[in-house]
This record gives C-alpha cells, sequence and structure tokens, in this order.
C-alpha cells in the first residue's frame, strides 16, 4: 500500500524537522505532504530543504491560514489524486509519536476505511493533562458518541488513517467542520458510508515547543455542530 502522511502547518520551525526525521526513520516508504499556511517562520522552507534529503517530501505553501480541516481536505484530494492508498492525519508538533505509524496503518492490511489513534481506550495515555482538560475531552468525547452513535471511544482524536476507498466516497465540499469538530465529522461522515472502523491506542503528549493553536472557540464549535447533526440524524434527513 502507498501511504501518505499529511503534516498541516504554521509556524513549526522547531519541530518540523524533527517531525520529518521520525516519521521517515518509523514509516520509510511513506510519502509526506506538508501543507504549510503562510509561516513567517520558515517552516516550508526547513521542510523544502530536507525534501532534498529524503524522497517522498512535498511542500505545498498556501498564503494563508485557512484551518486544520482545511489542510486535511486539501492533502486528502492532492493524495487521491496521486494515487495513494492509505492517508494519515498527524499534528506537526510531536503531540503525535510518529513511532506509533506502523500500528495506526496497520489495520489497513485488514480491511479497515478508518482507524483511529485513541487515547481513551485500554493502553490510550495523556500524561500531564490537568483535571479539567481532561473533563472536557472524554466527556466531550462521551457526547459525540451517545449522540452520533459513533463506533468509538475518541471521535476528536487527530492521529488517525483513512483508506483512499471511503474518502472517495465522501463530498468534502459539505465538510463543514475544522477544529475537534472536523474529526468528529469525519468519522461520522465516514460511518454512514459503512466504513469499518477501528481505534488502537497511543499516548498524546502536549507540545514542547512552540505555541499552541488551541482555542476556545474549537470544542465550543464542536459541541454545537455535534448538536445539529445528532438533530439531523433523529429527523432522518438523507446523508450525502
Amino acid at each position: 500500500m502507498k501511504h501518505l502522511v499529511i503534516l498541516p502547518t504554521y509556524n513549526e520551525a522547531l519541530n518540523i524537522e524533527d517531525v520529518i526525521r521520525k516519521t521517515k526513520a518509523s514509516l520509510p516508504d511513506c510519502s509526506i505532504l506538508v501543507i504549510d499556511d503562510g509561516s513567517p517562520d520558515g517552516t516550508a522552507s526547513i521542510a523544502e530543504k530536507l525534501g532534498e534529503e529524503f524522497t517522498g517530501i512535498e511542500v505545498m505553501k498556501r498564503k494563508e491560514k485557512s484551518g486544520l480541516g482545511n489542510a486535511y481536505k486539501t492533502g486528502f484530494k492532492w493524495g487521491l489524486e496521486n494515487g495513494f492508498d492509505v492517508m494519515v492525519e498527524m499534528d506537526s508538533d510531536l503531540s503525535h509519536d510518529p513511532a506509533a505509524l506502523p500500528s495506526i496503518v496497520a489495520p489497513m492490511d485488514n480491511g479497515f476505511d478508518l482507524v483511529v489513534g485513541s487515547r481513551y481506550i485500554p493502553g490510550g495515555k495523556i500524561p500531564n493533562w490537568s483535571l479539567p482538560r481532561r473533563l472536557l475531552s472524554r466527556y466531550g468525547n462521551v457526547y459525540a458518541e451517545k449522540m452520533l452513535k459513533l463506533p468509538i471511544k475518541d471521535a476528536t482524536a487527530g492521529y488517525r488513517a483513512y483508506s483512499a476507498r471511503i474518502l472517495q466516497q465522501l463530498d468534502f465540499s459539505k465538510i463543514i467542520a475544522n477544529g475537534y469538530g472536523f474529526q468528529i465529522e469525519m468519522t461520522y461522515r465516514s460511518m454512514q458510508k459503512g466504513a469499518k472502523i477501528t481505534e488502537v491506542p497511543i499516548t498524546f503528549v502536549d507540545r514542547e515547543r512552540g505555541t499552541s493553536k488551541m482555542s476556545m472557540r474549537i470544542p465550543i464549535e464542536a459541541l454545537l455542530l455535534v448538536t445539529k447533526w445528532s438533530t439531523e440524524r433523529l429527523r432522518r434527513k438523507p446523508t450525502y
């Protein structure tokens, strides 16, 4: 199978080299697509330089920040156009350990369409999180799971792999969420298309270098969207 790891970036100059090197060490035959949203710190230039050392590294430079969900949709389309079988979402700040890549993509060999790196199944860990942050994340996931009847425990997880087969069935123009909500929506829409979904445990750690892009607007958006999608589901509106 041809694997594509998609790395959205904005001001990740302190991390991008380590991420790329560790990704190539963990999954040597993978290709990497860096989607940089106009980072003023030179992130794209560092990635391009590494492309001279490693094969299979592409850098897509965009003029401005367009959001995480938009970046991944752009990456999925590029991956489909270029014949990749599996597309992996991964953060560019080392909060997702590249060493876990083999376990993320392995279930694809058994016919799975979506593999989620989960913090909330046995073996999953979130060291060093405060209690309020743990509660917000955990109960947000419980809410999404119950309201949308999702078959996983960690619907907001951003470390995951999709099969080209399921991505080809989705209409990306109708995927509206951008933050945590994007991960939930992609899970929900994939489920509606009959995706075979599973979870594997991961350890999620906070970034050590650079600045987080997280804001309270992101979980609020996700909460409102889950409520909206649940209402639509109960009314049995047609899905796309």
